[in-house]
């Protein structure tokens, strides 16, 4: 597959499609963003939050790291899709800790999920072209 397959089948999409998969990635990426820059601000709720965990203060770092910049890359139209498959890998980790850690519903954190999920889906075009691209 040539590296313009991947543009080629996005532009056969219908425009009100990808214009509400660019909408879902923008609220994503703002959500993500906000939430890493919180954890890696020191924000008292996250500092609690992530004393509740057991991890320490290099966890939520790590984590407000991962959310940053999974927050950015689905807004960068090239990356969008790995970095929803990030956000997901982040997204289980959360839920598994929520039901196994800290004994919280996993709700929060499977909603984000299914959410992500449809930009990983909808950006698969762009994300198999990275992959192809570096076969080459």
């Amino acid at each position: 597959m040539s590296d313009t397959s991947a543009i080629n089948e996005t532009s056969t999409r219908p425009r009100a499609t990808n214009i509400a998969l660019w909408v879902v990635q923008g609220a994503v990426g703002i959500d993500f963003i906000v939430g890493g820059v919180l954890k890696l601000a020191g924000n008292q709720t996250m500092v609690n939050l992530f004393d509740r965990i057991g991890g320490g203060t290099w966890l939520r770092y790590l984590v407000g790291f991962v959310e940053l910049a999974g927050g950015i890359g689905v807004l960068i139209p090239m990356l969008a899709g790995l970095a929803a498959l990030g956000l997901m890998t982040l997204l289980v980790s959360a839920a598994f800790t929520n039901v196994v850690i800290i004994d919280d519903p996993p709700w929060v954190p499977l909603i984000s999920l299914a959410i992500v999920s449809i930009v990983a889906w909808g950006r698969w075009p762009q994300t198999k072209a990275l992959f192809t691209a570096r076969r080459k």
